[in-house]
């Protein structure tokens, strides 16, 4: 693609940029604040971290918020609206935060509803029906919903996370949208409340009930009189300027006032972006959800061409039909995401992702054997089974993240993301807004729902300067240009907000508009619902989070932070809002919001306060604030953000950073010191373990000490051991001693055994086993000489200074081991996990870093690597694995990050149950944090312990200490590493 841009040539001029706006506030906001307390049960936060933390959703947009309410019921909400109604101040209510079109940022009072008004009622499954509260995340409707083979059509990309609210407020689709429709589609009726306090039930109207409400008079009377008013008068417009296109998402819903459509309120206000009303609660119609499924990858040359067969394919009647470029492929290669799943696409640059339905899996399989059969000469074309699928739509769904922050691209932002146009049209589209952006030198994968003619793009905007923030507003009036000349919407799904508010005249035209504001004011006279979005909306390339104006503090960092060009503020700057740290069902990212439900200890809104700090225009006092510490304080640094997060936000490193320079200006407690150099205390308690044992443990001495580091009560101290010596087991070891009889020959690969402070000190046993194994693998182990620590827990704390003297002590030392190229194998993930991130992050420039990363090793990735005719002991039974944070964090999401693991176990012949448990809770010392104890068994009480209780007699596989102890400690199991597993039992003959 070109890069070169033309000149600017436009009648736009630069437009104030958030930061300009940043100390802008509401002149009665302590006022309100007061107000709202004494009247919301629920929680009101006027706070500078919380206004900062709501500050900007996953647009380019930044408004910083009056305060916050998180409401406990219909009472609080309604509460809420009084008090904001007897100071004029605005109202925004907020779904899950990922808005791409800036309808969640407002300079209001947010509602946000995703922490207690999240609650349904039983599904009912004559009427196909259920009632929800706004704030209830969408898969929550969906498994309940599935145990009657029914489902909620929509199903965006964030459907793990995105509230009902939320898709109610942009009208929502997502793939299967093509089998059920859009959000619009599939709402019975809505509960709501207007700024001015009444309170309706809304939905179909036949002509009877709307004169009935309308002779009955009052503010009910005025709102339905207005909207026939509206109905009547724009009618004939209405039908001849709405594109009959499948995702028309832009402007009001005034084709659902209709009389083809009942007269529907509901509908009419879905969509509305919050502009209109608050949604209390609504009644869902729910569709049968085909409960056998065969999903068919289909490649092409270009994307281009794979656009131009979707009419073709529709002809098949799939329930869901998707696309995606070879760009989008290559971004999740170069972030190395998706690197196990991409290879089962097709060849080609561009494919379409087919899915049928059947009342059995045999008659979903026929459809898409014929599918793939009638294709065969146009395109390859592959069935995958369930498994498969799984992961190819974990492809797919990446889409938004995968874009952003590419390695070697400039930064892709949103805004011309969302247009869409029917699928006849769709090819000749795609490719006038290629050349579009060959002509301003942009680029974009393309990805999204081409059954319905809907794509997705991440353009390259320069939103920093003000001739590239010119080119952009320019580019949006000619992209939306070629939409409507292809006879779509400028929205076919995230909403117009901000974004493509301003050029909805372009697609209604004036009178239409003008209906457009009769519609609001009927609802909102005062102006005061999400006001300046969708109507009457500030312009585009207006309050922008970035801006030409933006220049955040670049404060010098421990931290290299090379793939952000060094720069603290860059790195923060990567959460793009996809809030996917905020899904509570799967996975490990993020383990405090899964215990919290609160947005400051989710990895997006840690990201956003850390953004805020480096701004210096909300958040005062630089590194010593202490209200980012507390949002850090409940961060496990488990590291799974790295891996999970589409951007690879890295909080653990993040939060490293913030504390080292945060206690430069405060003094230490003394936890710090006790738990972050617990090396140098394992190592002076291993001289005598037992009296240092019995001393911890003694009545009275526990509790003090307990007390003096903050301990939770319940709590036991791990017990040290004297460290791992292999001649010290020769004489109890009969096999060993007829192995040092029969040594290894001296031509036997060598390998390097760390000796790690929690298996060295703690659990020797494991450092014993792990020994065996590789010595029976035909392997001279050797270990370390000195006392050696990579200084893991000293990161928790941020004492950086300290773990660079550990690492730098490490790299001289195994100086010979980095010259000889000698694998080197760690048996603790976590200290795997700082050799291979944190070492070259601290010493970028030091060769001996990277060079020494590449010899780290886990036991089972040495062995499928270096050993591949290793032969596991024969075991019955059943073996049940815990994968560790940090493990998973260097190595992949879900099974893919245990591959080798869970292959050797596998090959024991055992039945092997692999959990998706997450963090376990303990996490170093977090878990034995006395104010952390809660979240700590909240956590490893989600799977993990669960699991552990229900399979008493099983194998319990944790290589983690940290994990073994939340086990133990909780549990009657004694878990094991994979190490002691495979040295259970002699494998040789």
């Amino acid at each position: 693609m070109s890069t070169t841009t033309t000149p600017t040539a436009t009648p736009f001029t630069i437009l104030p940029s958030s930061h300009a706006r940043a100390h802008e506030s509401f002149s009665a906001a302590s006022d309100l604040e007061q107000a709202l307390r004494q009247t919301v049960r629920g929680e009101v936060r006027f706070d500078q971290a919380s206004r900062a933390l709501y500050a900007t959703d996953a647009s380019n947009y930044r408004h910083i918020p009056i305060g916050l309410v998180i409401p406990l019921d219909e009472e609080d909400v309604i509460a809420t609206v009084a008090a904001c109604r007897k100071f004029n101040a605005p109202v925004l209510s907020r779904g899950g935060g990922t808005s791409l079109a800036g309808q969640g940022t407002n300079a209001a009072v947010i509602l946000d509803f995703s922490k207690y008004m999240n609650k349904m009622g039983p599904v009912d499954p004559v009427t196909r029906t259920v009632r929800v509260q706004p704030g209830i995340v969408l898969d929550r409707v969906r498994e309940a919903a599935e145990n009657f083979a029914l489902t909620y059509a929509p199903d965006p990309a964030t459907h793990s996370r995105c509230t009902i609210g939320g898709m109610i407020g942009n009208n929502s689709c997502g793939v299967h949208a093509l089998m059920g429709g859009k959000t619009v589609d599939n709402i019975h009726s809505l509960d709501i409340l207007l700024y001015d306090g009444t309170r309706l039930t809304i939905g179909a109207t036949s002509e009877e009930e709307l004169n009935q409400k309308i002779a009955a008079g009052g503010r009910t009377g005025e709102l339905y009189a207005g909207l026939k008013h509206i109905r009547d008068t724009y009618a004939a417009l209405v039908r001849e300027k709405f594109p009959n296109i499948p995702r028309r998402v832009s402007g009001y819903n005034l084709d659902e006032l209709l009389p083809e459509k009942h007269f529907n309120v509901a509908r009419a206000l879905v969509g509305s972006e919050g502009t209109c009303a608050v949604i209390l609660g609504a009644t869902l119609n729910l569709v049968v959800s085909p409960q056998f499924r065969t999903l068919v990858g289909v490649g092409f040359e270009d994307v281009f061409i794979a656009a131009d067969h979707v009419p073709l394919v529709l002809t098949h009647k799939p329930i869901g039909l998707e696309g995606m470029d070879g760009l989008l492929l290559d971004s999740l290669r170069s972030k190395q995401k998706a690197l196990d799943d991409i290879p089962l696409l097709p060849e080609g640059r561009g494919f379409l992702l087919v899915e049928f339905g059947g009342n059995t899996q045999a008659e979903a399989d026929l459809r898409a054997h014929d599918f793939a059969l009638a294709l065969e000469r146009i395109a390859e074309a592959r069935i995958y089974d369930h498994t498969e699928a799984h992961r190819v739509w974990a492809v797919r769904e990446s889409g938004l993240g995968a874009t952003a922050f590419v390695p070697g691209k400039r930064t892709g932002w949103e805004g011309w993301e969302d247009a869409a146009v029917s699928p006849e049209q769709l090819g000749s589209y795609l490719r006038a807004i290629y050349a579009l952006m060959e002509q301003y030198g942009y680029w974009s994968p393309m990805y999204g729902h081409f059954g319905q003619g809907c794509v997705h793009m991440r353009l390259s905007f320069d939103l920093e300067t003000e001739k590239g923030i010119l080119d952009f507003r320019a580019f949006m009036e000619k992209a939306a240009d070629i939409a409507l000349a292809h006879g779509g919407s400028l929205s076919g799904e995230h909403g117009d907000g901000q974004a493509r508010g301003i050029l909805l005249p372009k697609m209604f035209g004036p009178e239409l508009m003008e209906a457009f504001r009769e519609f609001k004011r009927l609802f909102d006279p005062d102006q005061r619902m999400n006001p300046n979005k969708l109507i009457d909306p500030h312009e585009i390339h207006e309050d922008l989070r970035l801006g030409a104006d933006y220049k955040p503090w670049e404060p010098k960092t421990h931290f290299a932070f090379k793939e952000d060009n060094g720069s603290f503020a860059r790195a923060t700057l990567r959460c793009v809002g996809v809030g996917a740290c905020r899904k509570a069902d799967a996975g490990t990212m993020c383990p405090s919001y899964m215990a919290t439900g609160e947005e400051q200890h989710s990895t997006r809104g840690r990201a956003h306060l850390l953004w805020e700090l480096m701004q210096r225009e909300v958040l005062p006092n630089d590194w010593a604030n202490e209200q980012v510490r507390e949002s850090l304080d409940l961060c496990l640094s488990c590291k799974a953000c790295k891996s999970e997060c589409p951007v690879s936000v890295d909080m653990a490193t993040y939060k490293a950073e913030f504390l080292s320079h945060h206690y430069e200006h405060h003094s230490r407690p003394l936890s710090h010191y006790a738990f972050g150099r617990i090396d140098r205390w394992a190592r002076l308690a291993s001289i005598a373990p037992g009296i240092v044992n019995a001393f911890n443990n003694a009545p009275g001495i526990s509790t003090l000490i307990k007390s003096a580091l903050h301990i939770h009560p319940s709590r036991r101290f791990p017990r040290f051991s004297r460290p791992f010596t292999p001649d010290r087991r020769l004489a109890r070891d009969p096999q060993r001693r007829k192995d040092r009889r029969n040594p290894l020959p001296a031509t036997a690969p060598a390998v390097f055994l760390w000796a790690d402070t929690f298996n060295n000190y703690f659990h020797p046993a494991t450092m014993r086993a792990a020994h065996k194994v590789l010595t029976e693998a035909g392997f001279r182990v050797s270990l370390p000489n000195h006392h050696l620590c990579c200084g893991r827990p000293l990161y928790d704390f941020g004492m950086l200074d300290t773990a660079k003297q550990y690492l730098l002590k490490i790299l001289d030392v195994l100086t010979p081991q980095i010259d000889a190229g000698t694998p080197i194998v760690v048996l603790e993930p976590s200290c795997a996990s700082v050799f291979r991130d944190e070492l070259v992050n601290l010493f970028p420039d030091d060769p001996r870093a990277p060079k020494l990363r590449s010899l780290i090793h886990l036991l089972s990735e040495f062995l499928v690597k270096y050993a591949p005719h290793y032969q596991p002991p024969r075991i019955d039974g059943k073996i049940v694995v815990h994968g560790h944070c940090h493990h998973k964090a260097m190595t992949g999401v879900g099974e893919h990050g245990m591959t080798d693991e869970l292959k050797l176990l596998r090959a024991t012949g055992a039945e092997v149950q692999a959990l998706d448990s997450g963090c376990c809770g303990m996490a170093g010392p977090f878990g034995f944090e006395d104010d952390k104890y809660e979240i700590s068994q909240k956590l490893g009480e989600r799977v993990l312990l669960p699991a552990v209780r229900n399979n008493p007699q099983a194998i319990i596989v944790s290589d983690g200490f940290s994990c073994c102890e939340q086990i133990t400690q909780s549990t009657d199991a004694r878990p094991k590493h994979l190490a002691e597993v495979l040295a259970q039992a002699s494998n040789k003959p």
